[in-house]
């Protein structure tokens, strides 16, 4: 097992060049372009070809970023989709089972397929967002909180983000994490609360986009909570 790492303070990250994303860790095909003002990513797999091998679920990947916070936190960042239907997803106080650091060798590989992380060695929330993958997800449109292992859903919230046609600039996502509860809101808008009897310590975050979304990130901003 390897050694508990070192918890973060204020972390502020605008995304806006490669060194900003240094230390980074990719899972799965993840695509990667830089702007003037944050980062665009999108899948690099080609999905048409997946999707005819049977194996389309494995076009959407997990960029994990590379600190660690502690288990009260408030994480915000400005979100713009560009293209495609898909899925964003945000990671949180992810660790490995057992009291593992999120990359112990001893997990299992992961390499962007999702069962990996709701059903495998992988503790964490997940809040998924946009999520427009689906038919059933486009006609009613939710805002997600999972836990796993177990893939539990926890909270469900209405989703307010317009589709790339229709977006107009980017959009504040916030996800605050302070004790035992979580609440998440997008331009201030509270859409879900959720009580945990068994909160989550400190550990990583990290974005997930399924396929073929195409997305804008920029200021990422995680701050502790007192």
């Amino acid at each position: 097992m390897t050694a508990a790492p070192t918890v973060t303070a204020v972390y502020r990250n605008p995304l806006a060049s490669p060194a900003a994303l240094d230390g980074w860790v990719a899972e799965g095909p993840v695509g990667i372009e830089h702007t003037d003002d944050g980062v665009v990513l999108r899948s690099a797999a080609d999905e048409a070809a997946l999707v005819a091998d049977g194996h389309g679920d494995h076009a959407h990947f997990t960029f994990w970023c590379p600190e660690v916070f502690g288990a009260d936190v408030e994480i915000a960042w400005d979100f713009r989709p560009l293209a495609g239907d898909g899925l964003a997803m945000l990671f949180l106080a992810a660790t490995g089972t057992d009291g593992r650091d999120l990359f112990d060798p001893s997990l299992a590989p992961r390499s962007g397929y999702y069962p990996q992380y709701h059903s495998g060695d992988v503790s964490t929330l997940h809040v998924s967002y946009l999520r427009r993958k689906w038919a059933t997800e486009k006609r009613f449109r939710t805002c997600n909180l999972r836990k796993s292992p177990g893939f539990r859903l926890v909270a469900q919230g209405a989703d307010p983000l317009p589709g790339p046609d229709d977006a107009d600039g980017h959009y504040r996502v916030r996800v605050t994490k302070r004790g035992a509860d979580v609440a998440f809101a997008i331009d201030d808008l509270t859409l879900f609360t959720f009580h945990d009897d068994a909160p989550l310590g400190a550990g990583r975050i990290g974005f997930r986009q399924m396929a073929p979304l195409v997305a804008h990130y920029r200021n990422l901003e995680v701050t502790p909570l007192s």
